[in-house]
């Protein structure tokens, strides 16, 4: 089943936290697309108003500008909503390496101060984005939830620590609630820009411009690369997910495996250049190996991750060529 087959109470408020974000912005659009109602909050230290601009006219859109670090916020946020897909957190690994202090008044202060608010609120389901990070060390390929290793970085810590209270809220207060581990998600509207900026849209944008990308480490990493429409299928079909499943955290993800360097190479040839690489040492944090088992969330509530690694290179490189 497609998302976009989903059903809901023709009155389903939906809110999404970090809504202005790369992927926040998508599950936005999709829930209008739906016929929904949608509630955006974002502080914009990391979202753009540009991702959302086009929904400002929109009577089933409404924004809320505010940060998940302020609990009066997030509960006036969630009065009268249905569905929460909690989104607000600040990513990369090395740059959580930074600012740790940071990293834990965000993502773990602030999905906790949205849990909270949910429950008291009585919404229907809560989603929340968690992280491939949590593996850690885990050697084993592919990973499989429960068969989680030594964490490596603040930013994975404090992603396992938002699904340590996910199985806490749902044994105490009965907040249905959903933990989806994020695989390296690209796509339309991920920001190409800054120290810590993600991979695919960081080199698409410097090939374009005629510049030469920077590998960490050797290229020979592989990662679980994952198109957002398959995200947005997983956000929203977690919606539907049975009770009996709450509390748990499910891998999101293609199932597949691609080698940074071969990533870097497929990237030159659809843009018809055979610039190489600059190379520099391994960041700190890093996991060299990641691929997803999703079965579980395919079983659970029917996630359907439709697009391949090469469906969604050629769809984020067309909006890259017509965006940037």
């Amino acid at each position: 089943m497609d998302y976009k087959d989903l059903v809901f109470d023709s009155d389903a408020l939906f809110l999404v936290t970090g809504g202005a974000g790369f992927i926040g912005s998508n599950i936005c659009e999709a829930i209008l697309k739906m016929g929904y109602h949608v509630r955006c909050l974002d502080n914009f230290s990391t979202g753009k108003f540009i991702n959302i601009a086009q929904h400002m006219t929109n009577p089933s859109f409404e924004l809320v500008v505010g940060d998940v670090r302020d609990y009066d916020t997030c509960l006036r946020a969630c009065d009268g909503v249905s569905y929460v897909l909690n989104q607000a957190a600040w990513g990369s690994v090395p740059r959580s390496v930074e600012f740790p202090l940071l990293y834990n008044q965000i993502n773990i202060g602030g999905t906790l101060n949205m849990m909270e608010a949910a429950r008291r609120s009585g919404v229907k389901k809560f989603v929340y984005a968690s992280s491939s990070s949590v593996y850690g060390d885990a050697p084993k390929l592919p990973k499989v939830e429960g068969d989680e290793g030594n964490l490596l970085s603040p930013y994975a810590l404090t992603k396992r620590v938002d699904e340590e209270y996910g199985k806490l809220y749902a044994k105490l207060y009965g907040l249905d609630n959903y933990g989806l581990r994020y695989f390296n998600v690209f796509g339309r509207r991920q920001d190409p820009d800054g120290a810590y900026a993600a991979v695919i849209p960081k080199f698409i944008k410097l090939l374009l411009n005629g510049q030469r990308p920077t590998i960490y480490g050797d290229g020979q990493q592989s990662r679980d690369f994952t198109y957002i429409e398959n995200v947005i299928d997983a956000n929203l079909k977690a919606c539907t997910a049975p009770s009996s499943a709450s509390g748990q955290a499910f891998n999101i993800a293609y199932g597949g495996r691609e080698f940074l360097i071969d990533v870097y190479h497929s990237l030159c040839q659809a843009l018809g250049t055979d610039m190489e690489p600059e190379f520099a040492a391994e960041r700190t944090g890093d996991i060299k190996h990641s691929n997803a088992d999703v079965s579980k969330a395919v079983k659970t509530f029917g996630y359907n991750p439709a697009f391949s690694f090469d469906d969604g290179i050629r769809l984020a490189i067309d909006w890259y060529k017509e965006n940037l």
